[in-house]
């Protein structure tokens, strides 16, 4: 796999993109946390009390090694067992799609915290579009690069399927930026459609409507 984009500061931007939606010192669960890359970058540039849940014990050992608050955990199960209210945030990220449970995994997500954030490759983006145009098969690109029959993704998502997934959960966007091939941000009031064709990946933040 292609490494992701990176600012200066060695982090990924995507990871960036979602650490500057957090209000400094929140409470936050981070749901498939991986390695704590974006735990660390909340603890050290946010100064969160970030805690974490990860499927993979792979995922567990990294973040356990770099002294975060990781326990292993299905994100398909193990959120129902967190009370209402107990985050500031719970963020999921690069994720999603991967869940078997996608809506009531983000149900889960916006009882638990005040905010939701979600951020998730856009299966809309228009060189896997492209590719499947024109060799007829399930696209791949440099940051996807699974093949139909291994890929962890099982639901695939594009950003104005994520926009409908919102409303038919009855959650609220408060912001949202969408990530171009070069990880760049698209410009904010371009229309979900445009988003949809130039955005190869999305960061929302959601909340509870009243």
């Amino acid at each position: 796999m292609k490494e992701a984009a990176r600012v200066d500061s060695g982090a990924r931007v995507d990871l960036v993109t979602i650490a500057e939606m957090v209000q400094p010192g929140s409470r936050v669960l981070d749901v498939g946390c991986g390695d704590g890359e974006l735990m660390e970058l909340l603890a050290t540039s946010r100064k969160c009390d970030a805690r974490g849940i990860e499927l993979s014990r792979e995922g567990v050992n990294a973040s356990v090694s770099r002294g975060l608050a990781v326990i292993q955990g299905d994100a398909d199960i193990d959120l129902a067992d967190y009370p209402d209210n107990a985050f500031d945030y719970v963020i999921l990220s690069q994720t999603i799609q991967a869940t078997r449970r996608p809506r009531w995994v983000l149900e889960q997500m916006l009882r638990v915290g005040s905010h939701a954030v979600v951020s998730f490759p856009n299966f809309g983006f228009w060189r896997m579009r492209l590719d499947l145009l024109l060799n007829g098969r399930m696209p791949a690109t440099e940051n996807l690069p699974y093949s139909w029959y291994d890929t962890p993704n099982i639901h695939f998502c594009t950003i104005r399927d994520f926009v409908g997934l919102v409303e038919a959960v009855g959650a609220r966007i408060d912001h949202a930026v969408a990530l171009n091939g070069y990880g760049q941000k698209v410009r904010f009031n371009w229309p979900w459609s445009v988003w949809n064709l130039v955005g190869e990946q999305a960061v929302f933040l959601l909340s509870r409507k009243d």
